[in-house]
């Protein structure tokens, strides 16, 4: 098992940025590749990133593309989703997830560990 905890979220105005971050714990973090997922109230959860294993490939949703940035720090069992120049509508709880097997890294059903996810609202 995989325990996941999401942290930095907050309230920000638009065109602000926040880091947030996912402290994994119970198993070897370097095994896993790493998303994050975005959910609004009566909205689908969406992909947003993915990093591999080591970091060495990334993946973005088209609407945060240029915006948000993936990395991780296997050393601190850490994974972290910079978000630059926020938007209203980036407004979400925002989860992030492992997967252990080979899969498309934006189909949030080949993730097998989910932590309880961190609100962030951008006002306007």
């Amino acid at each position: 098992q995989v325990q996941l905890v999401e942290s930095g979220g907050g309230l920000v105005q638009a065109g602000g940025s926040l880091r947030l971050s996912c402290a994994a714990s119970g198993r070897t973090f370097s095994s896993y590749a790493m998303g994050w997922f975005r959910q609004a109230p009566g909205k689908e959860r969406e992909f947003v990133a993915a990093i591999s294993l080591n970091g060495g490939r990334t993946y973005y949703a088209d609407s945060v593309k240029g915006r948000f940035t993936i990395s991780r720090d296997n050393a601190k069992n850490t994974v972290y989703l910079q978000l630059n120049s926020l938007k209203p509508e980036d407004t979400a709880v925002y989860y992030c997830a492992a997967k252990r097997y080979s899969g498309t890294y934006y189909d949030k059903l080949q993730y097998n560990y989910w932590g309880q996810g961190t609100q962030v609202t951008v006002s306007s």
